[in-house]
């Protein structure tokens, strides 16, 4: 069964504000833009069994803003500041009864990610996203290949 993995890159962040990392909300860009993914998601990808998202705030906020809709939505604090590692253990818990899942992250974790899973180095920067697949299931990524089908960055 082919799977389809959706790794999102949070839109941009503030850093003007004296808050600890996991605190900082998007800037005016990384508002503008996350609605964006939603819908670059929405016309590539198509429906979205399940999101994994950061807790950190502005990973929240660019999934609310984003409007990308999906089965379910689960905020996992293992993937804030995760590791490639850390991410595919998070993946290995995914019912086999998904085939599309989408993780909401940071990097350099998400960009590691793919780069790992594809062979292809890719630098997610802010609002990017990058469309992985592979036959099998979730924990057959490791194993399996996988291919970078698309890598974009909406801008607005």
């Amino acid at each position: 069964m082919a799977r389809t993995l959706v790794v999102i890159r949070h839109a941009k962040s503030d850093w003007t504000h004296d808050l600890p990392d996991d605190q900082r909300p998007l800037n005016p860009r990384g508002q503008r833009e996350a609605p964006l993914i939603g819908r670059w998601v929405a016309e590539h990808v198509g429906p979205v069994d399940l999101v994994l998202c950061s807790t950190a705030a502005r990973a929240r906020e660019t999934l609310q803003r984003s409007g990308l809709t999906a089965g379910e939505v689960r905020h996992d604090e293992r993937v804030y500041a995760a590791a490639p590692q850390d991410l595919m253990s998070v993946l290995d818990e995914v019912s086999d009864d998904l085939d599309t899942v989408a993780i909401v992250g940071h990097n350099p974790g998400v960009s590691e990610l793919v780069g790992v899973l594809t062979g292809e180095p890719v630098e997610l920067k802010t609002s990017a996203i990058a469309v992985v697949t592979w036959q099998g299931g979730w924990p057959d990524v490791w194993a399996r290949g996988a291919s970078l089908v698309s890598h974009a960055t909406p801008r607005g």
